[in-house]
């Protein structure tokens, strides 16, 4: 496990427990508290270090200046967290450096990454791994075209795009988008498809995901984590992160395998989709898959390829592979062992079960923390000026607002409101003057 910890300069203070409090009391109070863990910090750290052997932890500072007052299983699996001042690209480049260092990562190498489109993370990632691959959340992008382009037909178009396996289904798709609406063709032209649609993602990551919703959920639970003090924020993310491994194993004491759930589904599935097809051989490696409605695909099975490419994509076999392995063994009579052995061993249970080994240990509390020895004194850093209330929550597009009891509702934007009294639009009951209603008269 490894941790990074940047100072942060825009955490949300604390609302205090007593709103009669003086505004100068208050904010003496609230910086008393960052004053107090930012001299702690460098002993929790220490503590973090002896408790967890191995972990990585990283504190960047700004010298003051004395002449200013100032988340396998197609899941998240948490490697590292970082407390910034802000989402910019240094932030980013000083986080992704670290993570490299510490995963031995290079300019060479070709993991895959996941985003928002945030412009310093796009520039960061470029900068420091040109060769990785980089996709953008589909969500986030049709985000972006809602802006200019409203309703279910362009986001209809958009997912066809986006989930085409195969370039020249991709291209029909996007000229069926052309001749929908050709300035939203154009828009969405200018956007490279390898980063967004599955017809030109590379095999190597097995994984044809194509939202951040893993990363999203993992931030809604930090929430409350955010108008913390910096060690307090922090003791929140790493007791979450303890007790979501946790969760995590006892699940996976429950699974019967050999692959993991949500592998176990897909490939199910394939295999009930395969009962429709037929397969004609060459005599040789290649198969010919043919099924209903024209569909005819070639089955590379000694270089492990499908022309649908699904089986490159996920590491999981489509199910022309499975039709294929069915005619291998009961009409060639070739030995193609158990069908789960044909699957990326990415997709196993064991390999699920290795990579939740690594446990993140429980520490001590502050009376028993080894003290540091570096001299310098760590102060909170100075915070901007900002107007209103520091807002807690990330900000939510217009299609995710949320009720009370956690239900995406849509929104009123464009709907016309009428009176609950009169049925008139424009005016609401409280501010009706149609008198004939209100008195009763005219029943």
């Amino acid at each position: 496990m490894c941790t990074y910890n940047f100072l942060a300069s825009k955490l949300t203070d604390k609302i205090p427990s007593n709103p009669n409090m003086p505004i100068k009391a208050v904010k003496y109070q609230l910086e008393s508290e960052h004053e107090v863990e930012y001299a702690h910090l460098r002993d929790y750290l220490e503590e973090l270090r002896r408790a967890n052997p191995g972990t990585t932890t990283i504190v960047d500072v700004q010298q003051c200046d004395s002449s200013s007052d100032s988340s396998s299983d197609n899941g998240i699996y948490p490697v590292a967290y970082a407390l910034v001042e802000k989402e910019k690209y240094d932030s980013w480049l000083w986080f992704l450096d670290c993570l490299g260092k510490d995963l031995g990562l290079d300019t060479r190498s070709n993991f895959t990454f996941i985003s928002d489109r945030q412009k310093g993370l796009l520039q960061a990632v470029d900068r420091l791994y040109p060769c990785a691959e980089h996709r953008y959340c589909v969500k986030h992008l049709h985000g972006n075209m809602k802006s200019k382009w409203s309703g279910n037909a362009y986001k209809n178009h958009l997912w066809k795009c986006a989930t085409s396996t195969t370039v020249p289904e991709f291209e029909k798709n996007m000229l069926a988008l052309k001749g929908f609406s050709e300035p939203c063709w154009i828009w969405l032209n200018k956007i490279a498809p390898k980063h967004w649609s599955k017809s030109h993602f590379t095999g190597r990551a097995h994984s044809d995901v194509l939202l951040s919703n893993m990363c999203e959920v993992l931030n809604r639970w930090l929430v409350d984590a955010r108008d913390k003090p910096i060690i307090t924020c922090l003791e929140f993310v790493r007791e979450y992160l303890m007790k979501r491994i946790v969760n995590v194993i006892n699940r996976m004491s429950k699974c019967q395998g050999p692959l993991t759930p949500a592998a176990t589904k897909i490939f199910e599935g394939n295999q009930k989709d395969a009962h429709k097809l037929t397969v004609l051989w060459n005599g040789d490696g290649k198969y010919q898959v043919n099924g209903p409605h024209g569909e005819q695909v070639v089955v590379d099975i000694v270089n492990k390829v499908c022309a649908c490419r699904r089986w490159e994509l996920t590491g999981i076999p489509c199910k022309h592979v499975v039709v294929v392995l069915w005619n291998m063994s009961r009409v060639n009579d070739e030995t193609v062992g158990p069908l789960e052995s044909w699957v990326h061993r990415v997709h196993w249970l064991d390999t699920w079960k290795n990579t939740y080994n690594y446990k993140i240990n429980p520490v001590n509390g502050i009376d028993m923390w080894r003290k540091s020895d570096v001299p310098t004194k760590l102060l909170p850093p100075i915070k901007e000026a900002t107007t209103g209330r520091p807002k807690k929550n990330r900000k939510k597009g217009v299609d995710e607002k949320v009720d009370l009891v956690g239900k995406t509702k849509l929104s009123k934007k464009g709907t016309i409101n009428r009176c609950g009294n009169c049925k008139e639009p424009g005016h609401n009951k409280r501010r009706c003057t149609n008198a004939s209603v209100n008195t009763g008269q005219g029943q």
